[in-house]
């Protein structure tokens, strides 16, 4: 999987591995209050491509019946995820595991039970194939009824759902022809071939969606 570009600050403290992320800055709030009700009944939640841990803290905090499982794939992050938990002294966030998407069975070293995947920023920055081995992760690791939920930019049927979408697309096919503003069709297929139905989408701050799916019944 492609290295994701990330656009951290360090928190400036020597010897401190934590890194903050503004994006994650901005729209933790906003998740938090979009996906509160539908994790509601969750229980232990894997997070794909955590970052910087920021998200882990600020939804166990909020919702301290979760056990949270964070995950990455960059070395740096995962040290920030550690520093993180460490930091906030949280127990339901379970030390991070590196994951790569495009790996045969990856999802082999998640502990089971896992009742709800989230997923943010990470689809549009890597290659399509990560985008596979998600949607197959979370066929094999959700039962029925559980849900995975996919946080960014999406298209609709082709068509950008505003201009800053098409330049942000643009500029990210210039980095690395393989990443790109995902439309929602496609991966709603991607999913449904695993087993996941598109369910519910949200509408987010700076056009990005919240795309909600849920794994049928056997």
């Amino acid at each position: 999987m492609a290295k994701k570009p990330r656009t951290l600050e360090p928190l400036g403290k020597a010897g401190d591995a934590r890194l903050s992320s503004p994006s994650t800055g901005r729209n933790k709030e906003p998740l938090l209050d979009a996906l509160q009700g539908e994790l509601t009944d969750a229980k232990r939640v894997l997070e794909i491509a955590s970052g910087t841990g920021e998200h882990a803290v600020h939804f166990c905090t909020a919702l301290p019946h979760l056990q949270w499982q964070p995950s990455d794939i960059a070395d740096d992050a995962l040290a920030s995820i550690a520093a993180w938990r460490a930091a906030a002294a949280i127990e339901e966030i379970a030390p991070p595991l590196k994951l790569d998407m495009t790996t045969d069975h990856w999802w082999d070293a998640v502990a089971s039970p896992i009742d709800f995947i989230f997923c943010c920023n990470m689809i549009h920055i890597s290659p399509w194939a990560t985008t596979q081995g998600l949607m197959q992760g979370a066929g094999a690791l959700l039962g029925p009824g559980d849900k995975l939920s996919l946080y960014g930019p999406f298209s609709r049927g082709g068509v950008h759902t505003a201009p800053s979408n098409e330049d942000f697309d643009q500029s990210l096919k210039s980095r690395d022809p393989s990443w790109g503003v995902r439309d929602r069709d496609d991966v709603a297929r991607e999913a449904e071939a695993a087993g996941l139905g598109l369910v519910r989408e949200i509408e987010m701050p700076a056009n990005n969606l919240i795309l909600l799916f849920q794994k049928a019944a056997s």
